[in-house]
């Protein structure tokens, strides 16, 4: 099963009449956050593949279209935020288990998806009967936990803006997920960590698009 994981960034490659030629065997399109929606339709249009998606900072709860109508969630896609879901996966017995959070630290009040530690922290107790319920049915937890903003002490920066969230750690100790990936912070040089492991899961940054093998093999 293949993942294709974007955050906040048009990619020219992505959004190209050619997506369907340098993506050809996606089954999943994730998107980490501070991506308009229109993005998302164009992928999910020219894919058609289930995509699901948490907001990022920088999104706004509206989206204003050329005709003057509002978009409130990309067309075609699932939120993911503050949720579970289960995805099928093709010739697996088994569904992929998906939840999500998106937004980053506070550090103004300017975003509806800025979170203090604290908020966070109640954000991500508020999955655990879904993630209990997965253990009772499947055998395990959660496979992989999308957010907006790193873990703490993990990709993030130095800055309150790019700070991670302690609350992340405490769902991969716990809940042992396979993979978090998340955006938030930018990748400028190539000798920049975007790969680290912590217990059980792989964190990834994925910015500005990365896919995923479920295989194990990150390419």
């Amino acid at each position: 099963m293949k993942i294709l994981i974007l955050s906040d960034e048009v990619v020219e490659a992505i959004y190209s009449p050619r997506l369907r030629d340098h993506y050809p065997d996606v089954d999943l399109v994730l998107g980490c956050g501070d991506l308009p929606f229109y993005y998302l339709e164009y992928v999910v249009t020219l894919l058609n593949v289930p995509v699901y998606y948490v907001p990022g900072n920088h999104d706004k709860p509206n989206e204003y279209r050329a005709d003057g109508s509002v978009v409130r969630q990309a067309g075609g896609c699932e939120p993911l935020e503050g949720v579970a879901a289960r995805v099928r996966r093709p010739l697996a017995p088994g569904p992929l288990l998906l939840a999500g959070l998106g937004g980053s630290l506070r550090y103004n009040a300017e975003s509806r998806h800025q979170h203090t530690q604290g908020e966070m922290w109640a954000r991500a107790v508020s999955l655990v009967p879904a993630l209990v319920f997965n253990r009772l049915k499947f055998g395990r937890y959660l496979d992989l936990l999308v957010t907006h903003a790193p873990p703490r002490g993990i990709h993030d920066g130095a800055d309150l803006a790019h700070t991670g969230f302690d609350a992340f750690l405490w769902l991969m100790r716990v809940f042992q997920p396979r993979y978090l990936v998340h955006g938030h912070s930018h990748v400028y040089r190539r000798d920049t960590p975007t790969t680290t492991r912590y217990h059980a899961t792989a964190v990834l940054n994925v910015y500005p698009a990365r896919v995923v093998d479920w295989s194990w093999r990150l390419v």
